[in-house]
């Protein structure tokens, strides 16, 4: 996977595992890597899913309709990614949280989805729900926080209720901050975030 890594100045706080929405690239969210957690280790990754020449995480069959075998196929890609890096980097693989958008938001969700303790914790900016028919482990007290548009064409206040949902329906301690815009990234969410990163880590 071609990555970024920065090697944080505090090793006790969360390495911050970047993931960029469609046709991004492993530098694009790096910028609010460091908003969120100046000290932390940050590793970022490019999407190995190519949609019309633009970087994703996994195929998608039509907009907000997944391959969802391909979305396992990566999902589980990308977690053992994550464990390869940990050694290669010398990072806590245990004190990892997922930074997400849009299409990397929903790979961090899937891994949630399919893996127990995969993630110490995630950000999901305007997340969908990965997957509706599947079996989710347990997520006791597992920090997570979502930033989600009131006119979010791609992924609707309703879908966000129903992830939020599912995740606290296994434990999971879910915040959703609402900005009153779509689907783009807005610097209020990323002050959110980055506020609830400093009260939870």
């Amino acid at each position: 996977m071609i990555n970024y890594f920065s090697k944080g100045k505090n090793e006790k706080a969360p390495t911050l595992f970047m993931l960029h929405g469609t046709g991004g690239t492993e530098m694009d969210l790096v910028p609010i890597a460091e908003r969120i957690s100046p000290e932390s280790s940050v590793l970022s990754v490019r999407g190995n899913v190519l949609e019309n020449g633009m970087p994703r995480f996994f195929r998608r069959l039509a907009e907000g309709v997944f391959d969802e075998e391909d979305l396992r196929y990566r999902t589980k890609e990308l977690r053992d990614y994550l464990d390869e890096a940990a050694i290669k980097y010398g990072f806590d693989r245990e004190n990892v949280v997922a930074v997400g958008y849009s299409n990397g938001a929903n790979i961090a969700g899937s891994l949630l989805f399919h893996y127990e303790e995969v993630l110490a914790g995630a950000i999901l900016f305007h997340p969908m729900v990965p997957l509706r028919d599947i079996k989710l482990p347990s997520m006791p007290h597992l920090p997570v926080f979502i930033g989600a548009g009131k006119n979010d064409p791609i992924c609707p206040p309703e879908e966000t209720g129903e992830l939020e949902r599912m995740l606290a329906g296994k434990s999971a301690d879910v915040t959703i901050h609402w900005e009153n815009y779509g689907h783009q990234l807005t610097l209020g969410e990323i002050d959110a975030a980055s506020s609830w990163f400093k009260k939870r880590f």
